[in-house]
């Protein structure tokens, strides 16, 4: 029951008990019974319309609280889905995250393991070698006449010759320098001081088991499969890059090392034509020769014309003459009717 109704109760309820009051005083003043019958008539139709209103603001009030509740039952309903939904998404999210943890893990464990790292940046050096040059330009895990085994032997001739990439590169000591914390400065010190020492041993190995006087070319490449490094080496360690120049161990990230690829495709170009150079030239000298033997060839083929048309002109003349000595016979006179000459065919 809403406010209203119970307002309404209580007038009734306030004029009830007014009525009962008024009659009593009138009793006391002897008034009729008459009069007291159409007062409680009265009485009794008042409580009855306030009764009636009532019912009808009772059913009002119903129709109005059912339709409240089905609007809410709808939203609670929509909500409802729009939360199961969240949660499948945020439960598919979840999954995705879970799956990239376990990626950014295994990728962490290949890095933080030599042997796996190696092989992490030779399957990125096979696939830009693979992918620039014939397969006859380059060797993978070549073994020199010293023992060494290389990654990978990129066959060049001499000048400049074989030209050896190494694909392992001291990532541990890099690490140990991403992982000081900013500002300790003792710390990041010695985390440079290991990670140089590292990058200088790794450019002299390089240079004393690839470069190979005779047998390779007068430098070698460092491979990195990480750009992020490259540009730390070139930004912070500027010292050790002209090491690696001075050894002659030229460091090459992804991108330059398939600008790299790309000049030595040129060059391997440049020299199979020049290898080619003699060859060409010997087939061009054959072919002048057969063009010397077609002219020669023409000009007999022109004489056996003029011979041809001689020959034609002289059966010609011949024809002529032939013609005119019967002619002449013909022309005999022997005294009797020339019989017709039969007819050409």
């Amino acid at each position: 029951m809403d406010t209203l109704s119970i307002v309404l109760l209580v007038v009734v309820v306030f004029l009830v008990l007014g009525v009962a009051v008024l009659l009593m005083r009138q009793g006391g003043n002897g008034r009729t019974e008459e009069a007291m019958r159409h007062q409680q008539m009265a009485l009794a139709d008042t409580v009855q319309r306030v009764e009636q209103s009532l019912r009808e603001q009772e059913r009002t009030l119903a129709a109005v609280v059912n339709e409240r509740l089905d609007r809410t039952e709808k939203a609670t309903g929509q909500i409802v889905t729009d939360l199961r939904e969240r949660l499948v998404r945020i439960d598919e999210a979840q999954k995705k995250i879970g799956d990239l943890s376990t990626q950014v893990v295994s990728l962490q464990e290949v890095l933080s393991n030599k042997q796996a790292r190696g092989a992490f940046g030779e399957v990125q050096l096979n696939d830009l070698v693979q992918n620039a040059l014939p397969p006859s330009a380059y060797e993978f895990q070549c073994t020199l006449s010293t023992g060494s085994r290389v990654d990978c032997l990129l066959k060049l001739p001499n000048p400049p010759g074989s030209i050896a990439i190494d694909a392992k590169f001291p990532l541990e000591s890099y690490h140990m320098l991403r992982a000081v914390a900013a500002g300790d400065a003792p710390a990041l010190a010695a985390a440079q001081r290991a990670f140089q020492l590292a990058m200088r041993k790794h450019i002299g190995d390089i240079r004393d088991k690839y470069i190979l006087p005779g047998e390779t070319a007068e430098s070698a490449l460092l491979f990195l499969p990480s750009e992020s490094i490259y540009a730390e080496l070139h930004a912070n360690f500027p010292a050790i890059v002209d090491e690696s120049y001075k050894a002659r161990v030229w460091i090459v990230s992804p991108t330059t090392m398939m600008a790299t690829l790309n000049t030595v495709r040129a060059v391997l170009k440049d020299v199979r034509m020049r290898e080619e150079a003699g060859k060409i030239q010997k087939d061009v000298g054959l072919l002048l020769g057969d063009v010397d033997r077609l002219a020669d060839r023409v000009d007999n083929l022109k004489r056996h014309f003029g011979q041809t048309e001689k020959d034609l002109r002289e059966i010609e003349t011949s024809a002529t003459s032939i013609k005119r000595r019967g002619e002449r016979i013909l022309d005999v006179d022997l005294g009797e009717t020339p019989t017709a000459l039969p007819p050409k065919l």
